[in-house]
C-alpha cells in the first residue's frame, strides 16, 4: 500500500489517505496497459502513479494516472480511481478543477460499481461520453494502441495455491 500524500485544491492543501489494495491493483493494471500503448508514441508521456500535476487556480493534483503532452508537459488525460472515503473530492472537486483547466480527457474509474466514466472536453466543459462496464472495451481514439476490457481492470487479484 502507498503512503498518505498531499494535494492542493484551489489553494487549500489536503492530506489524502493511502489507497487500499484493490485501488492500487486497478492503478497498476491501468498503468501497465497505458504504458504498453504509448511506448512507441512520442507525443505523450505517461507519468508515474499519482505524480503531482500543477494546474491553474493554485491546484496541485495527484491523479492516479496521467498522460501529459511530451512537448509542453500539459496534462492531457487524468485518471481518477474513485475512493469510497474520498468520493466527493474525486468526483466533484477534482473534476471541476480538470474542467476549469480544460483537460482534454478524464476517466473516472469506480471500483464500487466496476465501471469507467469517460469524459471529453468540449466548449461547454467536460462531457460524459460513455460509461463502460463488464466486457465492454475501454479505448481512446487518440491512442490507437490502447484497449482494455473493463472486466479485466476490475477482476480480483489472482491467488496462488499452496
Amino acid at each position: 500500500m502507498s503512503k498518505p500524500y498531499e494535494e492542493t485544491l484551489e489553494g487549500e492543501t489536503t492530506l489524502r489517505l493511502p489507497p487500499g489494495t484493490r485501488h492500487e491493483l486497478i492503478c497498476a493494471r491501468l498503468h501497465a496497459a497505458l504504458k504498453a500503448s504509448v511506448a512507441d508514441f512520442a507525443g505523450v508521456k505517461l507519468s508515474e502513479i499519482r505524480a503531482p500535476i500543477q494546474l491553474g487556480g493554485g491546484s496541485v493534483l495527484r491523479p492516479d494516472l496521467s498522460l501529459v503532452t511530451a512537448a509542453t508537459g500539459k496534462l492531457w488525460l487524468a485518471v481518477e480511481v474513485v475512493s469510497s472515503d474520498d468520493h466527493r473530492v474525486d468526483t466533484v472537486s477534482k473534476k471541476e478543477i480538470y474542467e476549469t483547466n480544460k483537460v482534454p480527457r478524464l476517466w473516472m474509474v469506480d471500483p464500487s460499481y466496476d465501471n469507467v466514466e469517460v469524459y471529453h472536453a468540449s466548449q461547454f466543459g467536460l462531457v460524459l461520453r460513455e460509461i463502460l462496464a463488464g466486457r465492454e472495451i475501454l479505448v481512446e481514439g487518440l491512442l490507437p494502441e490502447f484497449q482494455l476490457a473493463v472486466h479485466e481492470l476490475f477482476q480480483p487479484e489472482a491467488t496462488t495455491a499452496a
